[in-house]
């Protein structure tokens, strides 16, 4: 099977069950499978730009842009990935998603509060700690939206390590940096690095395209950089 064959299938795949499931209960694996497969076939692509050219062509118009986002979101945040240095598999500790439900709650939440859209608040949650499973306790960014003190303090309430409390926050950051004027702006307030802002547009509007994104990424294994390469962890 070719790539492009084994993308279509695996998305295919992955939107019914996804669309049966609904988030209710616990990830079933007629989810993770396929959620695994594009994973790594969007992995691939990602890591080699001459094979992209060939692929994504390929593929039905549709399924070509989305695969095409998720491949440029993975180059956007390995470039960030690559400016500091890569951590050992036993410096990760690792925790337990808040089912996706409640998260969807708590980013609409901070939506009504902040006017912040909550594609754009699940993405960073995504990005930041893949939805709370790696959980950061120590250095300067903690807590599923990884907060650094000064900015916690200026912006949240209560515990950083709380799902609710860090997503209202960083709603509130968000806000107050002009997120209605200018996203883009705005995120760099959040994370510097230009190419964390481009992984994030790109993101949410896949998750605004489609709400099942949201349960598919968040159906994705975790995979960390380390000193020997990337690792699956769960």
């Amino acid at each position: 099977m070719t790539v492009a064959a084994a993308l279509v299938a695996a998305d295919l795949a992955l939107r019914q069950a996804a669309a049966a499931w609904q988030g209710r209960g616990e990830v079933p694996a007629a989810v993770v499978r396929p959620a695994w497969e594009e994973q790594q076939l969007e992995r691939r692509l990602a890591l080699d730009p001459r094979l992209r050219r060939v692929v994504l062509p390929e593929l039905p118009s549709p399924l070509a842009r989305d695969v095409g986002d998720d491949v440029a979101a993975y180059a956007d945040i390995e470039a960030i990935a690559r400016q500091v240095p890569a951590r050992p598999l036993s410096a990760y500790r690792l925790s337990r998603a808040r089912p996706p439900l409640e998260l969807e709650s708590y980013y609409r939440e901070a939506e009504r509060r902040s006017g912040v859209p909550w594609q754009v608040l699940a993405a960073i949650n995504f990005v930041e700690s893949d939805f709370g499973r790696i959980d950061s306790r120590a250095g300067g960014g903690q807590g599923p939206m990884q907060f650094i003190p000064s900015t916690w303090r200026r912006y949240g309430r209560g515990d950083r390590h709380d799902p609710r409390q860090a997503i209202l926050a960083a709603g509130r950051l968000l806000a107050a940096a002009g997120a209605s004027r200018n996203l883009r702006a705005a995120l760099r307030h959040y994370n510097p690095y230009p190419t964390y802002g481009d992984a994030i547009v790109r993101l949410a509007g896949r998750i605004r395209r489609d709400p099942l994104v949201f349960l598919e990424l968040y159906a994705r294994r975790l995979v960390v950089r380390t000193p020997h390469g990337y690792r699956r962890v769960d």
